[in-house]
């Protein structure tokens, strides 16, 4: 696996991508700043050119006035957990790999950040042990889409830290995410919320419940600052980004830009979004947010968060199909600007300069979807190799 927490997904060879070229025709084209009409060339792994035809082209697709775009890029998505324990029973990890990857591709997602929970929480089927086996299968598989690295690191569980570390360490990983979730702050705002979660969807007594409470508020303060230190570094010295989560305060911002963190995931607060704006930190919500039309918890609204001009990032948290659609909910701006937020600015988010725009000698990540009445994805190239076709295309 490379230095930016990639998982080869199929090798590359000359004859599948170093020659071939491929024309999409009679499609919309998504650019960075319009939609056009024309022919996109692609050629190996690369998009050679917006509006450009080529006559002796290998291959020729009519994709009948569908919108074409760059392929989706997913900084969290932790899906894989509802196909690795569809009914909270546990199925082969080849077989919940080969689903989400289905799955991802129908979505239109070409890179996708699994973002895998080193935490201690059985109600949830999680566990370092399973994080750590996750992230080798999916070093070690071949799949069809981009599939990376988000290691989720919760703070006041010591293993945790040494799991993300170690991840760190191997060159495994492309994202580290630092969760705090103790009763009473972040998601749950009270200790009630935190019960009633975990009495009632997880299936726990109160006791069991007033159990975790203690532990996870057993770690004192200044211990939790050393772990967000030493993380943040060895982040830093691997050349990961590091995102917060669930922040909630603008003085939280504050502590953790100062500690060196790029991305504010789920801020639960406009005050703790527009503080990450101010600071330059990249912001990240929910996509079934914004789809659904609100937080399930009473949190901020994408869509507020989006009006206020304080969302850099969408992604598709645990539900792929809301990445798709959330382009298409309406915001009051352009197209290729809410595409960006499924593309280019993830892209950048993460440090991938390669891929995420329809532009010349741009990775050929592409997708074509037809909008309505779904959106429906159509066609997926990754890296100039076609991965998925259905009805539409021909």
């Amino acid at each position: 696996m490379s230095g930016d927490g990639r998982a080869v997904s199929k090798p590359d060879t000359a004859e599948s991508h170093n020659s071939r070229t491929v024309v999409l025709e009679n499609g919309r084209i998504v650019t960075p700043s319009a939609v056009i009409g024309g022919p996109l060339l692609l050629e190996g792994d690369r998009i050679a050119g917006v509006d450009r035809n080529a006559a002796d082209a290998d291959e020729r697709i009519d994709v009948d006035g569908s919108l074409v775009m760059p392929g989706l890029i997913d900084v969290h998505g932790d899906d894989i957990e509802n196909q690795l324990f569809p009914r909270n029973s546990r199925i082969d990890i080849d077989l919940a790999l080969m689903a989400t990857d289905r799955a991802t591709l129908a979505a239109g997602i070409t890179t996708k950040f699994h973002a895998i929970a080193f935490e201690d929480a059985p109600e949830d089927n999680r566990s370092s042990a399973l994080a750590s086996e996750l992230v080798d299968r999916i070093e070690e598989s071949s799949l069809l889409a981009d599939h990376r690295i988000h290691a989720r690191c919760e703070l006041t569980e010591a293993e945790s830290v040494r799991g993300v570390r170690s991840v760190l360490e191997a060159d495994i990983v492309g994202l580290v995410s630092l969760m705090n979730h103790v009763p009473g702050t972040g998601q749950f705002e009270t200790v009630e919320q935190f019960k009633e979660w975990y009495v009632g969807s997880a299936d726990h007594t109160e006791a069991e419940a007033d159990e975790i409470i203690e532990l996870r508020r057993s770690v004192g303060a200044d211990e939790l600052e050393r772990r967000i230190e030493t993380v943040v570094s060895e982040a830093e010295t691997a050349g990961v980004r590091v995102a917060s989560h669930d922040d909630e305060t603008a003085r939280e911002v504050d502590r953790l830009a100062d500690y060196g963190v790029d991305m504010s995931e789920y801020p639960i607060t406009m005050d703790a979004a527009e503080r990450a704006a101010e600071r330059g930190l990249w912001t990240s919500m929910g996509a079934p947010n914004l789809v659904r039309g609100g937080s399930q918890w009473g949190n901020l609204g994408t869509a507020e968060a989006i009006g206020a001009g304080v969302v850099d990032v969408l992604c598709a948290d645990y539900h792929p199909p809301s990445l798709l659609k959330a382009p298409f909910v309406e915001t009051g701006e352009s197209l290729p600007e809410r595409v960006r937020r499924v593309t280019a600015a993830p892209a950048a988010a993460v440090g991938l300069t390669d891929r995420g725009r329809i532009e010349e000698d741009a990775r050929a990540d592409v997708v074509v979807v037809d909008p309505e009445p779904g959106p429906r994805v159509e066609c997926v190239f990754v890296g100039g190799e076609e991965v998925s076709r259905t009805g539409g295309v021909r």
